[in-house]
């Protein structure tokens, strides 16, 4: 148990990579450009399945208790003059940050992060803290749900019984070479399962993990390669719509462009896989860039869509997306395509401390949401060095950030319609 007096203290990467703690100073986190001192009820023990990352070329930020002063650790104080890097956690799936970690830069030469989330964290009574919470009570992606020699062997079989399929072969290798959750969970049969089409996009998204043309950091995973045909992504996606619990099929995913542009192939796709089957939830993760295109595959059986989205505000949104050929109204337009349809409709909404929580984005979602009437927001936290997010998008608070759960509270009591999660969600009936 958290002592009720006491926050976690530091936790730094010394020179030889080891992550210790120094237990005579408090951790701290930042949101936005603020250091913050972490509330105790903001603070959960590191969840299973999450991962702890050195941060280069930055100091760590902790704090004085005696004074609640902010102290910057530029040597480490157990070997003295050798350097010490902060430290972070990528929590697991279904958890969002409420404070990002708290560091320095050592200088400008320092580089930029690779694409994942940071979140601060902290140890105490003999385990790490973070400031997080658990944001899905959806155990999908969790670590204890699968056992990695099972994953293998289903999958090896899978691969082997459709060696012709150039989709389940794809989705083969984001299973077994990148640990795709979603991948992984298709071939163990059971919940939501991808179906990627799109090896090109109609935007260039600074965070893209697919496809990086910035130059900044490698992306995470390869892109796919080609546009699957019809009967591949039909032969992969009826038996896990007809079979597996609580099944979802989702177009649109981390290792391929915008799916949009292959919206024939998708229409047609949807098309024979309800004439198979009535099961299941077809869904669309998408940059909704294309209305007309949206509304011919909610005609042709498309269930839910999932808009990305970094930002409610026009010009924050295209400094990240840099969308070619389109802008943010299109993205809005086809959230109201969908709702008049009738169809399910999440903002897939891009989670940073000090950004999300800032009044001039919390006014923009608010009116967003009066607005277009999307059913869910599903909080996903931002993969991208949050110093670098802030400068592409040119955040300058004019006030201090209202806090993560402070947000949350707020559209709750504003929008009782709105479901919160972090998953796409199976639609029964």
């Amino acid at each position: 148990m958290k002592s009720p007096d006491k926050l976690p203290s530091l936790v730094y990467a010394n020179y030889k990579g080891e992550i210790v703690d120094l237990p005579d100073i408090e951790m701290a986190g930042m949101s936005g450009f603020s250091m913050i001192r972490p509330h105790y009820s903001d603070l959960i023990p590191l969840p299973n399945g999450s991962e702890l990352f050195t941060l280069p070329g930055r100091y760590p930020i902790g704090i004085d208790p005696k004074n609640k002063s902010f102290i910057k650790l530029d040597e480490d104080p157990f070997y003295e003059g050798k350097p010490v890097s902060a430290v972070a956690a990528f929590i697991a799936p279904a958890h969002t940050s409420i404070l990002s970690a708290a560091y320095e830069k050592s200088d400008s030469s320092a580089p930029v992060l690779p694409l994942f989330a940071y979140t601060t964290v902290g140890w105490l009574d003999g385990q790490f803290w973070v400031a997080a919470f658990r944001c899905d009570s959806d155990v999908r992606q969790d670590a204890d749900q699968y056992v990695q020699k099972t994953v293998k062997a289903k999958t090896d079989k899978y691969l082997k019984r459709f060696c012709d399929n150039r989709l389940i072969q794809h989705l083969g290798n984001c299973c077994l070479s990148y640990g795709c959750p979603a991948a992984r969970n298709y071939f163990l049969g059971r919940w939501e399962a991808p179906i990627p089409t799109s090896p090109i996009c109609n935007a260039n998204c600074v965070g893209c993990i697919s496809l990086q043309t910035s130059g900044c950091c490698p992306s995470t995973q390869d892109r796919i390669s080609f546009v699957p045909a019809v009967d591949e992504i039909v032969e992969m996606a009826v038996p896990h719509l007809s079979d597996a619990p609580m099944p979802v099929v989702s177009f649109g995913q981390g290792c391929e462009g915008e799916p949009l542009l292959q919206f024939k192939t998708i229409e047609k796709a949807i098309i024979k896989m309800r004439a198979q089957t009535p099961l299941g939830t077809i869904n669309l993760n998408s940059n909704a860039s294309m209305p007309d295109r949206i509304d011919r595959l909610a005609a042709s059986g498309l269930d839910s869509l999932r808009v990305s989205m970094n930002s409610a505000r026009k010009d924050k949104y295209a400094l990240y997306y840099r969308p070619q050929g389109f802008s943010f109204d299109e993205v809005k337009d086809s959230i109201k395509v969908m709702k008049r349809r009738n169809k399910f409709v999440s903002l897939n909404y891009f989670i940073l401390p000090g950004f999300t929580d800032d009044m001039d984005e919390m006014s923009a979602l608010f009116d967003l949401v009066e607005d277009c009437k999307p059913d869910m927001i599903q909080l996903r936290n931002l993969n991208m060095d949050p110093e670098w997010y802030l400068d592409v998008i040119k955040h300058s608070p004019v006030a201090k950030p209202k806090g993560i759960m402070n947000w949350l509270k707020r559209l709750k009591k504003s929008f009782p319609f709105l479901r919160f999660g972090y998953f796409n969600p199976y639609l029964a009936g």
